[in-house]
């Protein structure tokens, strides 16, 4: 697949699109598990995750189904909301870690917010772009694949 692109000197190019078809095979198929209270972003992101090929296996908006989701299903990579509703989701954090599943928090708090035992992960600062969103997930989804 190619695009037609204007080079800095005037000229056509061609613009080969294998890198982005080769990221995008990266997320296809990809079970993710999509932890957060708010129906808008929680609707948004499994739009978005769709439309990159991967399968939600579930959008928890409590801390309790997320638990239930995370052990009883396969589970490739997380978006965790850090606060669900009242509740933290550092048990799922940790049931996760637990099962070497990679997750990413998704926080409008920073990384003060995010559980100490799990400050050094992959974090997305809401409000977020979807390509930081899909970013995250591809390097969370290598380390993983290299760590194992």
């Amino acid at each position: 697949m190619s695009a037609m692109a204007e080079s800095s000197d005037g000229r056509d190019a061609i613009v080969n699109d294998d890198r982005r078809a080769q990221a995008a095979d990266a997320l296809t198929g990809r079970r993710v598990l999509v932890v957060e209270d708010d129906p808008f972003i929680s609707s948004a992101l499994e739009d978005m995750l769709t439309e990159h090929g991967c399968v939600v296996i579930g959008s928890a908006r409590t801390v309790a189904r997320a638990l239930h989701l995370a052990a009883s299903e396969q589970i490739d990579v997380a978006l965790l909301d850090v606060s669900v509703g009242p509740e933290r989701v550092d048990p799922v954090a940790e049931l996760l870690a637990g099962r070497d599943c990679p997750f990413i928090f998704t926080t409008g708090y920073g990384r003060a917010g995010l559980p100490e035992a799990h400050a050094s992960r992959a974090m997305v600062e809401k409000p977020f772009y979807c390509d930081e969103v899909i970013d995250a997930l591809r390097s969370a989804l290598r380390r993983s694949s290299r760590e194992a």
